[in-house]
């Protein structure tokens, strides 16, 4: 006779799910899975896809939980943490928050690290600290570190990262890149799942 259950998904350590902190970070689907079941807030954050160059939207039926899922790129990120910090009044205890870099892709089609996300992402998570939502994983923390120190380089190393280069490559001139470099020009949030 063959076994024909179900095998259960996958338990995430505590370690990985950063459970202990309100504001954390991870890296796409994969990240999403370990920081956002429990979310209230789930931050996907994509510089070069927020609508400025490239739309990139995730499979939002693939995020986990119910938390309402948001949009963040470099020029949104002073909307997206007052944003999260109504949602937090709306839900009258403090909201856990999972920010999470939607990553580049390499040919085989795997996610690799972008540079623009990881300074994004880092943005957020200094707005959010800036009204005073700052119980970051070190993860989160550090992603912030990264864009606090670069803060000035920001629009230079959008256009010449790897995924800068790739646009620039299809025939996107560096000008066109650039306005999505342009940190907190954008005072609006686009809600990609509302909250469930």
């Amino acid at each position: 006779m063959t076994d024909r259950s179900v095998p259960s998904a996958p338990t995430v350590p505590d370690a990985h799910r950063q459970a202990k902190y309100q504001v954390r970070f991870d890296w796409a689907a994969e990240g999403a899975r370990s920081v956002a079941a429990d979310a209230d807030v789930v931050v996907w954050v994509d510089a070069l896809g927020d609508g400025t160059i490239v739309p990139s939207v995730p499979a939002i039926a693939d995020l986990p939980g119910t938390g309402a899922v948001i949009a963040a790129g470099l020029t949104n990120p002073a909307a997206v943490a007052a944003w999260a910090l109504a949602e937090q009044v709306r839900l009258g205890r403090r909201a856990l928050i999972s920010i999470i870099a939607a990553g580049g892709s390499t040919p085989a089609g795997a996610t690799r690290f972008a540079v623009e996300d990881l300074l994004a992402a880092g943005a957020v998570v200094d707005a959010l600290a800036s009204l005073g939502i700052d119980y970051s994983s070190p993860e989160a923390a550090a992603a912030c570190a990264a864009f606090t120190g670069l803060r000035g380089a920001v629009a230079h190393l959008l256009t010449a990262s790897v995924s800068g280069q790739e646009l620039v490559a299809t025939g996107i001139a560096p000008a066109e890149i650039a306005p999505a470099g342009r940190v907190g020009t954008v005072d609006e949030v686009a809600v990609l799942r509302p909250a469930g």
